[in-house]
């Protein structure tokens, strides 16, 4: 198959998120008086959850009010710097290739628009995306397809000519309900519990081989697997 855009979900598929939000949530911890510190594996759990439902769980015992604390996380998000080295290895290499060879690059996340476009731009990544979609007051959360149907109409782009890539069995869901063909991440948050569900589901081993796919200029081919 061929596609001239790419849609991408940013946790844990393009940025190791997880770190930066450990280190957020063990300052909210020790704020509270905790010993403890966040556990990695269930942020990266959690990740495509998000919001309320991943604070609330992450911190334990030691959160009492949810909808308060996200907004805590996220304040404290905003005024940190982002980490020089949270995309994933490759990802500055390959986003610049694809950008150069003409193929039509997207933001589709759960995490908030500011964020987004906050991390995206520190890291030096933000010039590649024709459209970046986070959450926003009014718009629903993937898997529903409103944020994927932005996307595409910020990159001109149909279901048919553009490749979904993300990490999780919500970025599964996203990319069917608009009829994009999909693949995960190998490094994903999310992509082992996603392929035991759906063990068919191409998988990309590196994400250079979106560079290997590239046949002529402004085209991709699915090389998975």
């Amino acid at each position: 198959m061929w596609f001239r855009n790419i849609i991408f979900d940013l946790d844990g598929t393009l940025i190791d998120s997880a770190r930066l939000t450990g280190a957020i949530i063990d300052r909210m911890l020790q704020e509270r008086g905790a010993t403890r510190y966040a556990d990695p594996a269930l942020i990266r759990k959690m990740d495509a959850v998000g919001g309320e439902a991943m604070i609330a769980a992450v911190m334990g015992g030691h959160s009492s009010d949810p909808s308060a604390e996200i907004e805590e996380f996220r304040r404290i998000h905003r005024m940190i710097d982002v980490p020089a080295d949270l995309a994933f290895p490759g990802v500055h290499e390959a986003l610049e290739v694809l950008t150069n060879r003409g193929v039509g690059l997207a933001i589709c996340s759960n995490k908030p628009q500011f964020l987004c476009e906050k991390i995206l731009t520190e890291l030096g990544l933000v010039q590649h995306f024709a459209a970046i979609i986070g959450s926003a007051p009014g718009r629903n959360r993937k898997p529903d397809p409103e944020a994927a149907h932005l996307a595409l109409a910020g990159l001109g782009g149909t279901p048919h000519d553009t490749l979904y890539c993300g990490d999780s069995q919500v970025d599964l869901d996203t990319a069917r309900a608009v009829g994009m063909a999909v693949a995960l991440v190998e490094w994903g948050y999310g992509t082992r519990e996603a392929l035991s569900k759906e063990p068919d589901t191409p998988v990309l081993r590196s994400i250079s081989q979106l560079l290997d796919g590239i046949g002529g200029h402004s085209r991709l081919s699915l090389v998975v697997r």
